[in-house]
């Protein structure tokens, strides 16, 4: 039977310190640089140029570059080589070195006169997925990568599962600003693993209806509360179920530790000896105003950003936040949880010296189907927010970014 009737033999290659040749800088190589430095190989890149992203793997030290074009014996000694450029005579005499030696190559210009093949790969939590067409005529990168993809994808929510053995613990859980397409992919395999899931009303609620219905779903504005602080009780009731012995996620809105109170439940559990992951997540304080078009920051415009809990007024004696620095601060101000507190906030801060007719933007419940966006000045918003009926949740940006972007 012809060699192009038979399916490649798939295998994996263990390249740690074993000298592999590159030939060619171009944009080939740079997809395929990166996961051979991440196996570990010996990684000669022969090419007289090449792009600023495979320049500086070899600026840091990641490969040796020789700087010139290809000369018959720079396969010499070579485990495994990848050849690259598109001058066809120069691959084909690569190519033949590389046979002659009995080395394994890759030629990105001709798969069928190449040794091997590079399968589309995915990987996730310590598995690797490599797809190969069966055929080599049926060599269709845009097939194998979707495939992989799609396995990929089952692996991490939870479609597929690998069976592997669960820590038990708690893990605490960043659900992103609310649209569930923004949580992060080991968020989103935590919650398929889980067998209790105590949510925040901020957090994620669309990706509850995907759990399995042996998932034990609880809202944590009804836990019951007693004598005890909402806060202690969550943390009790955290504690109560990683003891039975149950994979535990805590999904939070944003990020745990961005006024999430994430460190505190870490304390708590660390205290009972109870194993914590904390996967972080997408904060609003950033997502939020990218998604109406706002940038937090902008060359020329604002050169940083601070991110203020509004939850008490700058008046009240619990305030730990500096408003007279606030106000003398040039970047943007986003203020969270601070919709009520608006109108006292843009007082203090106008009284500080900020200038009246700095631009605010009100953005509710963003990167969600109900989003919308009010815009007023620091003399203006607090009205504002009252006759646009402006609710929680909701991320509050002052400043010139605010004029950036898309026009309303």
């Amino acid at each position: 039977m012809p060699a192009a009737q038979h399916p490649a033999y798939p295998v994996g290659l263990r390249l740690t310190g074993r000298r592999t040749v590159v030939i060619g800088g171009g944009q080939v190589a740079q997809r395929r640089l990166p996961a051979l430095i991440a196996a570990g190989a010996d990684i000669t890149l022969i090419s007289p140029s090449a792009t600023p992203s495979v320049e500086a793997m070899a600026d840091a030290g990641e490969l040796t570059w020789v700087r010139r074009r290809y000369e018959h014996g720079d396969l010499a000694d070579a485990w495994y080589v990848l050849i690259a450029t598109a001058d066809r005579t120069a691959n084909d005499e690569a190519s033949a070195e590389a046979e002659a030696d009995r080395t394994w190559c890759v030629r990105s210009d001709d798969a069928e006169a190449a040794t091997a093949w590079t399968p589309a790969t995915g990987r996730t939590e310590g598995v690797t997925i490599a797809v190969l067409s069966t055929e080599a005529a049926d060599r269709d990168p845009r097939r194998t990568a979707a495939v992989r993809d799609a396995l990929v994808e089952a692996l991490r929510d939870g479609t597929v599962s690998t069976e592997r053995t669960r820590t038990p613990g708690v893990a605490l859980v960043g659900g992103g600003p609310g649209d569930p397409d923004l949580i992060t992919v080991r968020g989103r395999r935590l919650l398929a693993e889980a067998d209790v899931v105590i949510a925040d009303r901020l957090g994620p609620r669309d990706l509850l209806d995907e759990l399995p219905p042996h998932v034990e779903v609880i809202d944590a504005a009804k836990i019951p509360y007693g004598r005890q602080m909402v806060q202690e009780a969550i943390n009790q009731a955290l504690i109560d179920h990683a003891k039975q012995g149950k994979a535990v996620v805590r999904l939070k809105g944003g990020d745990p530790f961005v006024f999430g109170r994430g460190m505190e439940e870490a304390q708590a559990l660390a205290a009972e000896g109870i194993p914590v992951t904390v996967v972080p997540g997408i904060s609003s304080s950033i997502s939020v105003p990218g998604a109406v078009g706002i940038p937090v920051t902008h060359r020329g415009v604002a050169h940083e950003f601070t991110v203020v809990s509004g939850h008490v007024a700058p008046d009240d004696e619990r305030s730990l936040v500096d408003w007279e620095a606030m106000a003398k601060l040039t970047g943007t101000l986003v203020i969270l949880m601070g919709v009520d507190k608006i109108a006292k906030i843009a007082e203090a801060l106008v009284a500080y010296g900020k200038a009246p007719d700095t631009p605010v933007a009100l953005v509710q419940e963003g990167t969600t189907a109900a989003q919308r966006r009010v815009d007023a000045t620091l003399a203006t918003v607090g009205e504002r927010a009252v006759s646009e009926g402006v609710r929680p949740p909701a991320v509050i940006v002052i400043g010139d970014v605010v004029r950036e972007g898309p026009k309303k």
